[in-house]
């Protein structure tokens, strides 16, 4: 089966081993030490049967963001199996500027993370970016961390609102610790949903209740590497009770139709 995984993080070599472990500690969690290398990506992914990567950055401050972006850009560029989003972040004088070089270099979307770049959804310094990219390019936001409000499914809903040609992909169900309201906020509202560090927090059956009540054109896969192993992340999605036709559009079509392929 042909699979794309739709979430994925990587890092300089230098500093990789050292991203990957702060990623495990903010979330206070012991999992897999992976560490965080795009070359470890394409290894374990390639175990694990998936065909092409969409790469994630985060910036945690203003000043980072560009060359964040241009890493991602020379990832992309050198691997043909990854594609790229770039970043933002609310601090930054010109967000409008960095959208449209985003757009203009080839990357496929915007990231963010809220709830670690430590602002809001809904933060109106992002209303300009949000306007830039309406109809032309996706943004994935971290969603649903409940020791935050940051990434809360409510200001999520406003923001979709407020800018109806937005393109939103959240991540982790719409909210990975709080994914019941999460549904109630966000299964009538006009975006995209992944898997990714969801399915083992979820008890057996309620992954399958969520995927068809939003429906299964509204949700790709991802792993979230390297907070997650991908040949774990795989198997854990291949065991859920779908049919070929769900695993089909949730392993790749979504995704394919999201950025455009």
């Amino acid at each position: 089966m042909k699979l794309f995984d739709i979430h994925t993080h990587i890092y300089p070599t230098a500093i990789a081993k050292k991203a990957a472990a702060s990623i495990r500690d903010f979330y206070q969690l012991d999992t897999h030490e992976l560490d965080g290398t795009a070359d470890m990506l394409l290894q374990r992914g390639t175990e694990a049967g998936i065909d092409r990567f969409l790469i994630l950055p985060v910036a945690l401050r203003p000043d980072r963001v560009r060359h964040i972006n241009d890493f991602i850009l020379e990832q992309v560029a050198a691997q043909e199996r990854f594609l790229g989003f770039g970043t933002i972040h609310a601090g930054m004088e010109n967000i409008v500027g960095e959208v449209e070089y985003v757009m203009a270099q080839g990357l496929r979307g915007l990231k963010m993370h809220p709830d670690s770049q430590q602002f809001a959804i809904d933060d109106p310094r992002l209303y300009p970016a949000y306007e830039a990219v309406s109809d032309k390019i996706p943004v994935m936001l971290h969603m649903g961390d409940k020791r935050y409000d940051f990434s809360h499914p409510a200001r999520l809903k406003k923001v979709l609102k407020l800018f109806p040609r937005l393109q939103v992909i959240a991540t982790h169900f719409g909210g990975y610790s709080m994914y019941e309201t999460a549904y109630e906020l966000l299964h009538d509202e006009d975006c995209v949903f992944d898997v990714s560090s969801s399915l083992m927090f979820m008890d057996d059956g309620v992954a399958e209740k969520y995927i068809r009540n939003y429906g299964v054109e509204r949700m790709a896969f991802g792993t979230d590497y390297p907070l997650w192993d991908p040949v774990v992340e795989t198997n854990r999605f291949l065991q859920l009770k779908l049919t070929d036709e769900e695993f089909d559009q949730i392993g790749h079509k979504t995704a394919e139709r999201i950025l455009n392929l």
